[in-house]
């Protein structure tokens, strides 16, 4: 899987869990829609007071899973921050042309957008009895992965 394909699936499943670690070390995980940049990026919101922004406030290690509907999955690995200005521009641009109905959340000062860049990727396929894992390739991708 090529870094256009892990982008085209991520957009066409559309959400996901994402797992961050707790002030006690304990793993904390929440479903939510995930969208993903051109270069590769994982993105979504939260709302300022949520567990997930405390805990990648202090500790940004973050492991994220898409998709499971139709029996494959994107597991992730990688670092999360708060992007600021043309870097959050682009990620909101590409949150937005995944989800719509949540652009207006953006302009809420209670919503941060979080970004993942990849350290780690797998892609699961275990439709029909398959259990086929595949390693991704992410060295490169992110913001200067242009």
């Amino acid at each position: 899987m090529d870094r256009d394909a892990f982008v085209g699936y991520v957009r066409s499943q559309g959400w996901g869990v994402v797992a961050s670690l707790g002030d006690d070390g304990g793993p904390q995980a929440a479903f939510l829609a995930v969208a993903a940049t051109h270069t590769g990026e994982l993105v979504f919101d939260a709302r300022s007071t949520s567990r997930k922004v405390a805990n990648l406030a202090r500790d940004p290690r973050v492991a994220v899973t898409v998709g499971g509907t139709d029996g494959t999955t994107v597991q992730c690995e990688g670092v999360a921050d708060v992007p600021a200005g043309a870097d959050r521009e682009r990620c909101a641009a590409a949150y937005v042309a995944a989800f719509p109905q949540f652009a207006g959340s953006l302009a809420d000062d209670g919503i941060v957008l979080l970004r993942v860049t990849l350290a780690w990727a797998r892609y699961g396929d275990f439709r029909d009895g398959r259990s086929v894992m595949t390693e991704v390739d992410v060295t490169g991708w992110g913001p200067s992965g242009d």
